[in-house]
């Protein structure tokens, strides 16, 4: 995982300041690779926001540069996706395929569509249809063309249910 951390989160450099949309989507990166590494290794909540918040939003590991990364934003999505784990799980099912339940999706998908599904549901700040379109990006960080799909798949119908104003307005 640290790897993909590394490659993942690093950004260009430049010398133009940061962009809102820039640091909140290096904080949905380093949201996903924190839920996936708390669902495989059994992380707590509390050393996930210590080794992340020391070492990869916005720090220099190995010689590499991070993204800066809105902590606030990657604190929000991390804790609300570990306590409404019980609520989102169901609307995740329910959206999945047939045959094809949460439990038996890679972790790092289940960690895209949990923090997607959060936020869809508690960040309206964020535009539906912007939220689908950065979890897409996310997961075309780990996975195939064809898995990006089943996740932008699931996210628009959690989007619909949730926001369902948003997406007939056009």
């Amino acid at each position: 995982m640290a790897d993909a951390k590394k490659n993942q989160i690093r950004g260009p450099e430049s010398k133009a300041p940061e962009k809102k949309a820039n640091r909140r989507g290096a904080a949905r990166l380093a949201a996903v690779q924190a839920l996936y590494q708390m669902d495989i290794a059994g992380a707590g909540i509390n050393d996930i926001f210590a080794e992340f918040e020391s070492h990869w939003l916005g720090g220099e590991v190995e010689g590499e540069k991070y993204l800066p990364a809105e902590a606030a934003f990657f604190r929000d999505v991390v804790a609300g996706v570990v306590r409404d784990q019980a609520k989102l799980d169901p609307l995740i099912d329910e959206a999945l395929s047939r045959g094809w339940p949460l439990k038996r999706i890679d972790a790092i998908l289940r960690a895209v569509l949990r923090a997607g599904a959060y936020e869809l549901e508690h960040r309206r700040d964020v535009p539906g249809r912007v939220v689908v379109s950065e979890y897409v990006d996310v997961a075309h960080a780990f996975v195939e063309r064809e898995e990006t799909g089943m996740v932008n798949a699931v996210l628009d119908q959690i989007a619909r249910q949730f926001r369902s104003e948003e997406f007939t307005r056009g």
